[in-house]
């Protein structure tokens, strides 16, 4: 193998793929990229087991030819190199070391055998669909914080993905939680996705998936079997496995008999809850709302920092006192980028219902704190 490529270009694709190696794994090979030179393109792959990563970028290929090289080493090197630099790399005849040029630079690290490397991109995936950069974007962003990362509840450990129906209109619906909160985000079905199984996107593949999509184009093709995901874009391919696991319920916990309305901006209740909450302590950030008519009261008390309240108006008319985590409230009403937010309340021991009240796509339920 033989090739010559802009440093820029590969230093751009490194550091896309070198996402999916595990760091602290125990089988040398998955610290690895395979490269493969061939036609005019440099194919790079890396893959922790569970998902793999696999990007093309345009390169000079005077010897077709494949191998893998530690992937964390490779990136270090190139990022170190000089900007505008081309960078020539080749393989010996034995196939057991790789040297890199650029300028008066010379590196030469150690091959692993092609043939090592487990590839779980292979596999018929029945289902495909295209979706919206832009649709996929908000899906993530407006569920991805309500992830759990309790390992025991390991079904929780992802955003859960499935075809459903609201009011008579066919959506795609992610639904995320972890048990003390639930996000839920609706799109339109997309064509082609209404056989697809209800599926559990880990949150390893949620976090690079984000990433991804802000270098992607207009739309990325989705295609899924019950067990693994692909995500294409442009010139990048990311497969994962699926959380083998049932999601709960989730239906059950949104509650229905919610009879108290109150609406409020949201950005200013967000930052009223972030003052106020400078005050709580431990891990609960508790701070208690107080709504009586048109006034809403926050407070939050510590034994050791004091006290502190504020005071916001609100459009409601109802009498009731309860209490939230302030980090999960805020994680919720930095969500809604509208001017109003709708909390929906039943009284001080039951879930609240919160929302986008110019934005119907998205729903979030909140389970209060004794305060």
């Amino acid at each position: 193998m033989k090739l010559s490529i802009d440093r820029a270009a590969l230093l751009r694709s490194l550091n896309h793929v070198q996402s999916a190696v595990e760091k602290r794994n125990t089988i040398p090979i998955l610290s690895n990229v395979m490269m493969k030179a061939e036609d005019g393109v440099l194919s790079l792959a890396t893959t922790d087991m569970d998902m793999e990563i696999n990007e093309a970028v345009a390169a000079t290929v005077s010897d077709a030819g494949s191998t893998t090289v530690p992937a964390a080493t490779l990136f270090d090197i190139v990022k170190k190199l000089p900007d505008d630099s081309q960078v020539e790399m080749s393989v010996d005849d034995a196939g057991n070391q790789m040297s890199i040029k650029a300028g008066r630079s010379n590196f030469k690290l150690a091959c692993l055998p092609v043939a090592d490397f487990p590839e779980i991109g292979q596999g018929d995936l029945p289902v495909s669909f295209s979706v919206p950069a832009n649709e996929l974007r908000a899906l993530i962003d407006r569920t991805r914080f309500a992830m759990s990362t309790e390992e025991t509840r390991y079904y929780l450990n992802g955003i859960y993905v499935h075809a459903a129906e609201n009011e008579g209109v066919k959506v795609l619906r992610a639904v995320a939680t972890d048990g003390h909160r639930l996000a839920r985000f609706e799109m339109p079905l997309p064509e082609g996705a209404s056989e697809m199984p209800g599926v559990i996107i880990p949150r390893k593949a949620v976090a690079e998936l984000r990433k991804l999509i802000d270098e992607a184009g207009d739309a990325i093709q989705v295609s899924l079997s019950e067990s693994k995901m692909r995500f294409t874009f442009d010139h990048i391919v990311l497969t994962s496995k699926l959380i083998d696991g049932t999601f709960p319920d989730y239906q059950r916990v949104i509650p229905q008999g919610n009879d108290k309305i109150v609406e409020i901006n949201p950005k200013a209740f967000s930052s009223a809850i972030d003052r106020v909450s400078t005050i709580s302590d431990g891990k609960s950030r508790a701070v208690k709302i107080t709504f009586q008519g048109k006034t809403m009261t926050l407070s939050a008390n510590s034994p050791d920092a004091g006290s502190a309240t504020e005071d916001l108006e609100v459009n409601g008319n109802d009498n009731i006192e309860i209490g939230f985590n302030a980090r999960y409230l805020m994680d919720i009403t930095s969500q809604i980028e509208g001017d109003g937010c709708r909390l929906t309340l039943a009284d001080g021991a039951s879930p609240t219902i919160i929302e986008d009240t110019s934005d119907n796509s998205a729903l979030y339920v909140l389970m209060p704190l004794r305060v």
